[in-house]
């Protein structure tokens, strides 16, 4: 029987498929805060009013690359490459789901 525990763990980790202009998406390790579900309601409202470096550092907490993360770096991710807000921001909503769900 698979244990459960009433309390969530407080971050989780999902690779993130980093999409790469002209190339395939790149998948990157991350680390994200954990949310019940009005702490992600909160949030997801909360979104309009901040920057993408913000809502990308209110959901992530570290990433496996080599570059430190910080709001520097994470700026620069976003800049760089345009879908990797998007594409964080499904992958963390689809982690928070599945895992509510049991898989």
């Amino acid at each position: 029987m698979a244990k459960l525990s009433l309390v969530a763990n407080p971050t989780f980790q999902a690779k993130v498929a980093i999409p790469v202009a002209g190339g395939a998406a790149v998948d990157v390790l991350m680390t994200f805060r954990h949310r019940t579900k009005k702490d992600l309601e909160e949030f997801v409202k909360s979104r309009a009013d901040e920057s993408d470096v913000e809502s990308f550092m209110d959901m992530v907490i570290g990433w496996e690359l080599e570059d430190p993360f910080n709001a520097e770096s994470v700026s620069l991710l976003l800049e760089n490459y345009i879908g990797a807000a998007v594409s964080t921001y499904r992958t963390y909503l689809s982690a928070l789901v599945e895992a509510k769900s049991g898989n």
